[in-house]
């Protein structure tokens, strides 16, 4: 058992370097306020945009679907696991995308390895930027395909990549708001980019669809972008919708060609129908949900006014994403440690998640929060003493 004991050596080094993770224990539903591990905070860390994973909408429709479908779904899509509920939901993501088709999968991770892998091979090439989500460089990686990153937002650094490929098929990746840094992909021009070098385009916008645009519509609608510029779409449902799974958007030809060839597609259970039903609700709430999205815009423009004066390091974000540089790991967790005693859970970024010395506080607001919690935040933040502690390096 040697190699156990290298692997007991590996997690040790993790925690002298202040890089352990560890699992909380969510006692509450999500919402502004959560119980983790026992103790009532105000939370910042969420993903669920919109404040939708408890709507009591979501929870009836869920209720209702899992009285005339059960719990599981018993079987993936392909095999006998693809519901009426499922189906529906599919059209409605296309509608809601303009787009012909669209697919459901279990995890925005899945999606991901399943249309990468569906699209490229060993003949083709991969361009994604360098700050892309674990999910996309994994896919990239794992497909075979010769894999290239371009400096982050960076469209001459892919055009220099684009230019010397000789590759039969190039796929354009990109997140539209990234996950650790809350910016927006130029998707203009990267579209431009690859239209012009014959490459395809992805956008994985798990961040962007829901908060985006006049109906929810993500980067795309933001950016008035069509499906010949963009040929790919991804979105999760877990963020701002509030339930669970993933899709692909798209054309005909390629929804159809990742049904034959997606492995996490054709291997994978689907997700229970009720899970489908409640995003149903969700969707609408969602396509309506315009004065949502101005409440969250001003809550992020209070809090970002708060914490310029306060003078934090805000990196350049618009969205619900609000990270605080920090630099050093171990400053970030005490940070986040003294505001858990006051009350307020925030998690701490580190490394490899991002960067080294780039670890940061990952604050994110919610249309749930009021101005005074937002306030309580603020005002925690700046009593935090450990902002002023420098790890001493070796």
């Amino acid at each position: 058992m040697s190699g156990f004991n290298q692997l007991d050596t590996v997690l040790q080094q993790r925690q002298s370097a202040h890089l352990y993770r560890r699992r909380r224990l969510l006692e509450s539903p999500q919402g502004p306020e959560v119980v983790v591990d026992g103790r009532t905070y105000l939370g910042f860390c969420s993903n669920d945009y919109l404040g939708l994973a408890n709507h009591p909408e979501l929870i009836a429709a869920f209720k209702n679907a899992a009285d005339q479908y059960g719990v599981g779904s018993g079987a993936s899509h392909l095999v006998n696991g693809h519901s009426r509920l499922h189906h529906q939901l599919e059209e409605a993501l296309a509608e809601f995308t303009g787009r012909p088709r669209a697919l459901l999968f279990s995890t925005g991770y899945m999606a991901n390895l399943g249309a990468v892998n569906a699209l490229v091979g060993k003949n083709d090439a991969v361009f994604e930027d360098r700050l892309n989500h674990a999910s996309l460089l994994d896919a990239g990686l794992l497909s075979g395909a010769r894999f290239q990153r371009y400096l982050h937002n960076d469209t001459e650094s892919l055009r220099t990549r684009l230019q010397r490929s000789d590759a039969d098929r190039k796929l354009v990746i990109t997140d539209g708001v990234f996950s650790m840094d809350g910016d927006l992909a130029p998707l203009p021009s990267l579209c431009e980019e690859a239209y012009s070098a014959d490459a395809w385009v992805m956008v994985d916008d798990a961040h962007g669809f829901g908060c985006l645009g006049k109906t929810g519509g993500g980067c795309v609608e933001h950016f008035g972008l069509s499906q010949h510029q963009v040929p790919v779409l991804m979105g999760t449902l877990g963020k701002a919708f509030g339930t669970s799974g993933a899709f692909i958007a798209g054309s005909e030809t390629l929804i159809e060609t990742l049904i034959q060839f997606a492995r996490p597609y054709i291997y994978t259970t689907a997700i229970p129908p009720a899970v489908a039903a409640a995003t149903l609700a969700s969707l609408k709430l969602v396509r309506e949900g315009q004065a949502l999205r101005e409440k969250l815009a001003a809550l992020i423009l209070r809090f970002r006014t708060g914490a310029r004066q306060l003078g934090l390091d805000l990196m350049d974000s618009s969205t619900a994403i609000q990270p605080i540089m920090v630099g050093e790991s171990r400053q970030a967790m005490a940070i986040s440690e003294e505001l858990e005693q006051q009350g307020v859970f925030v998690t701490a970024i580190r490394p490899p998640t991002v960067p080294a010395d780039s670890a940061r506080l990952r604050v994110t607001l919610s249309a749930g929060h009021t101005e005074h919690q937002v306030d309580q935040l603020l005002q925690a933040l700046d009593k935090c003493k450990a902002w002023g502690y420098r790890e001493t390096r070796s």
